[in-house]
């Protein structure tokens, strides 16, 4: 029994997949959960945004970018470096004369020096096309587009969840049919016990209602097994593993959550423009983008910078201190440097152009997104239309095939119909109920998707 056809279910597992990744068994993360809690859509939408793994990711790269911005600025004031150098020069045959007697004699003397030299400089730039400035800017809007992740992959958890637990309803239901089909079997081979003792019904009739039960109590289990799924899909969606049991709120869906009027798709198409994130994003990444030319153009410019340095040095083998040394060897020095470019073996040019595709990639981007939004959109409130329209006829349907099948059980009983004639209307009874479940289901899945879309809170009630 599915609510979804293949496409649905095909999208949903690829949502689920991208999202949400299989990680080791945390249980601290569980260890306060209590062991009767009945979880609300709520409550699950609550605990997975605080664990979900991928979310808690996206937040850390909001935390890398406001660092980035932080370096950005920083980058805007003058850096400031000391250095030291110590060396020490070994000339083991430094030849030196003296003169004895008239004649001069060459003499041969180990000699090691010792040179230390200490410097604080910095270094400031003063212009660089608006390099720094822009930079900044880009920045702040990459922290922006962090947050913006953030939102994105909380919208797919949301989504995700909200498609998942409509899933547990349909199937708890389905259960529910289910199990009173199986129990009308159960009666329905007590009275065809009764009749064959009576001689109104023969042996391979009987056996047909008996084969009924069995398919029945099949149904049954594999009904149960479906829900059970689907429980443990939500299960790992929440990251909550081991054999923790979730009993969860299963509320009852009225016919006014099921036909409430939807409302258009402009409209919607309209709301949803100025509250998914994915749109802002898409308006972000251009202006990024285009601060991205502003940077790469800078190169064309000419760069000024201000260096100011004050050192000092010493060395071994003078007749003067360290303190001496170090007070004679003092020097300040301030400078300015201009940095013309001339040819840049086209770096430069490639630079420009390549941020121009990225704009250009990015508006093109935001038009894809725009439209996949609209087709989105129009997807949800198609299905949701056809499902309420689906719904009413299966509504009719089922009080139809409700009315048949009393009436030929009734007749079944008297002796009037035959087997085959009453599994048939069973059949056809049961048929319906799962129509009618698999359309009211699917109205509401869709009409929340669409609520969500255009800014509001999922909620089944």
């Amino acid at each position: 029994m599915k609510i979804f056809n293949d496409k649905s279910v095909s999208a949903l597992t690829a949502v689920a997949i991208s999202v949400f990744a299989v990680i080791p068994y945390n249980a601290g993360a569980q260890e306060d959960l209590p062991p009767d809690k009945v979880w609300t859509l709520e409550d699950c939408i609550e605990y997975a945004l605080q664990e979900n793994i991928s979310l808690k990711k996206s937040r850390l790269e909001v935390e890398s970018a406001e660092l980035d911005l932080k370096q950005s600025k920083a980058a805007m004031y003058p850096g400031v470096s000391f250095s030291t150098s110590q060396n020490l020069t070994n000339k083991p045959y430094q030849e030196t004369s003296s003169t004895i007697a008239g004649s001069e004699i060459l003499q041969t003397n180990d000699k090691t020096s010792y040179m230390g030299s200490y410097g604080l400089n910095a270094q400031w730039s003063l212009f660089e096309g608006l390099r720094l400035r822009n930079t900044v800017k880009q920045d702040k809007l990459g922290g922006r587009l962090a947050e913006l992740n953030v939102d994105i992959s909380q919208n797919s958890i949301l989504e995700s969840i909200a498609q998942i637990y409509v899933q547990i309803l349909y199937a708890s239901e389905a259960v529910d049919v289910a199990r009173l089909t199986l129990e009308t079997s159960e009666a329905e081979c007590t009275r065809g016990k009764e009749l064959l003792d009576a001689g109104s019904i023969s042996q391979a009739d009987y056996a047909q209602l008996e084969a009924q039960r069995s398919s029945d109590r099949y149904q049954l289990v594999s009904s149960e097994a479906t829900l059970a799924d689907y429980k443990l899909q939500l299960k790992q969606l929440l990251e909550i593993q081991g054999d923790y049991e979730m009993n969860l709120f299963l509320p009852e869906i009225s016919d006014e959550s099921v036909l409430v009027p939807l409302p258009d798709k402009s409209s919607l198409y309209e709301a949803a423009l100025g509250v998914r994130p994915e749109i802002e994003s898409g308006n972000l990444n251009i202006e990024s983008s285009e601060l991205g030319e502003k940077i790469s153009k800078a190169g064309y410019y000419p760069s000024l910078s201000l260096s100011a340095g004050i050192g000092t040095n010493h060395t071994s083998g003078s007749d003067m201190s360290f303190i001496e040394q170090v007070k004679r060897g003092w020097f300040n020095s301030v400078g300015l440097t201009l940095s013309i470019p001339i040819f840049s073996n086209l770096q430069n040019k490639t630079a420009v152009r390549k941020a121009e595709i990225q704009t250009q990639t990015a508006r093109l981007e935001l038009i894809e997104s725009q439209k996949d939004l609209y087709k989105t959109i129009e997807g949800f409130w198609q299905d949701a239309n056809s499902a309420q329209k689906q719904y009413l006829a299966a509504k009719e349907q089922l009080n139809s095939a409700r009315v048949s099948y009393e009436l030929v059980s009734e007749q079944f009983d008297l002796g009037m119909k035959n087997t085959v004639e009453l599994l048939t209307e069973k059949n056809n009874y049961l048929m319906a109920n799962m129509q009618m479940l698999q359309a009211k289901y699917m109205a509401v899945m869709n009409i929340q998707l669409l609520n969500f879309y255009s800014g509001k809170e999922i909620t089944i009630l």
